[in-house]
């Protein structure tokens, strides 16, 4: 058989054995503290800063959405990059590829909105909150079967939000709290679907076997 073919094969079935996996690496706490950030910013947020100021408020909101980023995906970083092996490695890949063309659509959506017309920032929220569905569905054959509850919440949050977009009711919490609460839900989720270890118990127990 030639080489090539085979190596081709190999990397298939394992690709297939991790769609049949849960991935672990998401973690409840830093997604929990992912969403309690959205609370904060939404609560520090200046009063009237979407009405006064859209630009602002997409700017404010896309920096929130980084620090809170980072902060969720924090263990996934820091397994990757000192305690997975190779295959989890791989399975991380796979799992946040499925995740970032959803990202990537919602920055792409964000710099037009802007460019076009500050007047369409009201839409914005709910577009990001459709995003934000899009990539939960797109990760569901890797998480818990209830990861389909939340990506329907941001679906709902979406809709609901672009349903009554107007630029004078424009809100922090329409960010912060629909992506606070959506958070919430995932943490919970993984809290009772997940493993109940940690992170390094997790990896202990694999150098154990």
């Amino acid at each position: 058989m030639d080489l090539s073919r085979a190596l081709a094969d190999i990397a298939a079935i394992h690709q297939q054995m991790a769609k049949g996996e849960i991935y672990r690496g998401y973690r409840p706490l830093p997604i929990a503290a992912s969403g309690l950030i959205g609370f904060a910013a939404a609560w520090l947020q200046a009063p009237g800063l979407g009405r006064s100021d859209p630009v602002g408020f997409v700017l404010y909101w896309s920096a929130i959405a980084a620090l809170a980023g980072f902060v969720g995906a924090s263990e996934i970083i820091h397994n990757y990059v000192v305690h997975d092996d190779v295959a989890a490695r791989r399975q991380t890949r796979q799992v946040v590829g499925q995740f970032l063309p959803s990202v990537l659509a919602g920055a792409i959506i964000t710099a037009s909105f802007v460019r076009l017309s500050a007047a369409l920032v009201p839409l914005l929220p709910g577009l990001w909150a459709i995003c934000f569905g899009i990539g939960t569905f797109a990760s569901r054959p890797y998480l818990p079967r209830a990861s389909t509850i939340i990506a329907v919440f941001y679906y709902a949050a979406g809709v609901a939000l672009l349903w009554n977009a107007r630029a004078e009711a424009l809100s922090g919490w329409w960010v912060g709290g629909t992506f606070g609460v959506g958070q919430l839900m995932a943490a919970i989720v993984l809290h009772l679907q997940g493993p109940r270890g940690t992170a390094k118990g997790d990896h202990d127990q694999k150098k154990e076997d």
